[in-house]
């Protein structure tokens, strides 16, 4: 992979994690699970075809940049999801001990 290709390659994981982002603010969040699994494909893509090589300085500081707006999405889509996983967990949790109840206790039995 030569340099243009590797800055090429960030820049689409930048674009993508943007897109994460804007689904993460609208709560889309079927759309932000498909985007994911994109960028985790770019993200392999990287990994494994990354050899190290010294990039031109303008070439560096552009990847330092696109890496610093890719590391700021994450942390703010982060920021956004938790919240709203804890909910879904707290969800799963009464659901599951709802059930269990119904179960121990026979809902809808006459006493």
């Amino acid at each position: 992979m030569n340099s243009l290709e590797l800055i090429s390659l960030y820049e689409n994981v930048a674009t993508i994690t943007g897109n994460m982002l804007e689904a993460a603010r609208s709560g889309n969040w079927e759309l932000l699970g498909q985007l994911e699994h994109d960028c985790s494909s770019r993200v392999q893509t990287l990994r494994e075809n990354e050899i190290p090589f010294d990039l031109p300085a303008d070439m560096r500081d552009k990847k330092i940049r696109i890496i610093k707006k890719i590391l700021a999405d994450d942390k703010e889509i982060r920021d956004l999801t938790e919240p709203w996983m804890a909910q879904l967990s707290d969800l799963m949790k009464n659901s599951s001990t709802t059930r269990k109840l119904s179960r121990a206790y026979g809902a809808g039995s006459s006493a």
